[in-house]
């Protein structure tokens, strides 16, 4: 299990500004006095990315109803953010981190194994970040499967 340096009750990284899709540059504290779902994912239109965001896509109704904004995190440039968007209809912002800023802020980038080859890449993680700017709830290791209704059950559940 990995020791991971932030943690829920812990302040978000608020200041780094990057890239985003569809226009524009955007940091956390941009996004201060709402609720904010931070998905990282290791790679634009891989099958796992692919499922993860058209999850969060279709909700996003019920998470805009909860007053929470969704951001998704790779290090994929604007360029395959912007064909990653169009081709899936998503309906929210995507970050573009390549030089790994907020993922190594947020201590997504961990030790991986793929095909008995260890590197260094996103593990897939989400965080629902309060209207104060602090971590309320983290998920390392995501298996997509029921993940964004966890996530949105959880959000309700920190409003309630």
């Amino acid at each position: 299990m990995a020791d991971y340096t932030i943690h829920p009750g812990d302040a978000a990284p608020a200041d780094i500004e990057l890239d985003t899709w569809p226009e524009g540059r955007l940091k956390l504290a941009d996004l201060a006095g709402q609720w904010i779902i931070l998905y990282f994912y290791p790679k634009d239109s891989t099958s796992g990315c692919t499922t993860e965001s058209c999850e969060f896509r279709d909700a996003r109704p019920d998470f805009s109803g909860a007053g929470a904004t969704i951001v998704g995190v790779s290090r994929d440039s604007i360029a395959s953010h912007a064909r990653f968007g169009e081709n899936q209809s998503l309906n929210f912002t995507l970050i573009s981190d390549p030089d790994e800023q907020l993922c190594r802020a947020f201590d997504v980038m961990q030790m991986k194994m793929n095909y008995g080859k260890e590197y260094l890449g996103v593990e897939r993680s989400t965080f629902i970040i309060n209207p104060e700017g602090d971590i309320a709830a983290a998920w390392r290791k995501v298996q997509v499967k029921g993940h964004v209704e966890t996530v949105l059950n959880t959000l309700k559940e920190l409003q309630s």
